[in-house]
């Protein structure tokens, strides 16, 4: 009787461990879905910021071309 109960228990232990096995796949894939959309959102995030800063470039060497026009409107 008790191998009965060792080998019952065993087998429950296996498949408590199976159980959790497939659950932490599961949430494993779902973790890598979820980096991945990560990613391709930092991606375009990443190329908004390089546009914005190139934007932020210009107006700044449009604004010292009009200081420079003011400069010397007010030098003369």
């Amino acid at each position: 009787m008790s191998d009965i109960n060792v080998l019952e228990k065993l087998n429950q232990k296996i498949e408590e461990l199976l159980k959790k096995f497939e659950m932490l796949r599961e949430e494993n894939e779902n973790l890598r879905r979820e980096l991945v959309t990560c990613k391709a959102s930092n991606e375009v995030k990443d190329a908004e910021i390089q546009k914005l800063q190139e934007e932020i470039s210009l107006k700044d060497m449009e604004l010292e071309e009009i200081v420079e026009r003011v400069e010397k409107i007010l030098g003369q």
